[in-house]
Parts: structure tokens; sequence; C-alpha cells
């Protein structure tokens, strides 16, 4: 991933979309630091879809068998 300051972005923003859109996203910073990463708009889509993790254990093709279960069931704590 290339690392381009700001000011550098901005005088070759065309060959920044254009290296982005060949699937080399470019990192721009601002004082040294990173602040923004420039990806194409479809990796971006394809990154903003992904299911969180509990959508995917939702998903899963689970059977009866499939999950342990709990000897001898719940336990009187006394509370």
């Amino acid at each position: 991933m290339q690392e381009i300051q700001l000011r550098d972005a901005k005088a070759t923003l065309s060959a920044v979309l254009d290296q982005a859109k060949a699937g080399h996203p470019s990192v721009i910073t601002r004082h040294g630091r990173p602040e923004a990463v420039v990806v194409s708009f479809e990796e971006w889509q394809r990154l903003s879809q992904v299911p969180s993790f509990g959508r995917l254990l939702m998903a899963a093709p689970l059977e009866d068998d499939d999950l342990p279960t709990r000897q001898g069931g719940l336990r009187d704590v006394g509370l």
C-alpha cells in the first residue's frame, strides 16, 4: 500500500484514483500521520457489506447435535 502526503495527493489526485481503481490503495498522511485510505468504490462496497459475526453464526447450518449441551442444567447460586 502506497503512502502519500496530503499535498502530493491533492496534486496527483487523478493518478491516486487510477491506482485505487487498479487495486492499489493509498494511505493519505498529514504531518506524517495516516489520516485516510483511498480505495476503489468496488472495494469499499465489498468491505462495507461484510456481515457481523452474529449474523454469520445465525446463518450457519447447524443440526441439533452440533452444539454441546450442559450436563445437570442450571445451578441455584442462592441469590
